[in-house]
């Protein structure tokens, strides 16, 4: 009794792959790689690989990512700020510092109702307009 597939298919054709014909190419297995994978190998999509199908777009290796936020989401921020000490309040202006919060620019989005001193990476146009028409500053570190 042979151990191995070497001496067990000695003298056979085909080594036990079916026909001649079946070992040509690809076609005998349904394609090489991901082919078919959402046809008749979906069986691979729902097991291992995930809903990923063809290619779009590409990953721009320099692109930086900018965390942002609006000037009036920080105006109904600041009673939880103050409690959490990221801002304090002297002489009636609420003075905070955006990097602090991991925030890199104010955008100009909301109403301000407090008179802000705010320090951050960067300001839109319109959040500086706001702030210091409310009475306070927009400093740029």
């Amino acid at each position: 009794m042979p151990v191995n597939k070497r001496s067990k298919y000695r003298g056979s054709r085909t080594c036990g792959g079916g026909t001649h014909k079946n070992r040509r190419g690809a076609g005998n297995r349904g394609g090489r790689g991901r082919a078919g994978i959402n046809a008749h190998h979906f069986v691979r999509y729902y097991l291992k690989e995930g809903p990923v199908f063809g290619k779009n777009g590409f990953s721009n290796p320099t692109t930086t990512h900018v965390k942002a936020v609006d000037i009036g989401t920080i105006d109904q921020m600041i009673p939880s700020l103050i409690q959490q000490g990221l801002a304090k309040e002297e002489g009636g202006k609420v003075i905070l510092n955006a990097a602090d919060m991991g925030i890199d620019k104010i955008l100009g989005s909301g109403r301000v109702t407090h008179k802000i001193q705010v320090s951050a990476g960067s300001f839109s146009e319109q959040a500086k307009v706001k702030i210091e028409s409310s009475g306070g500053q927009a400093l740029v570190i």
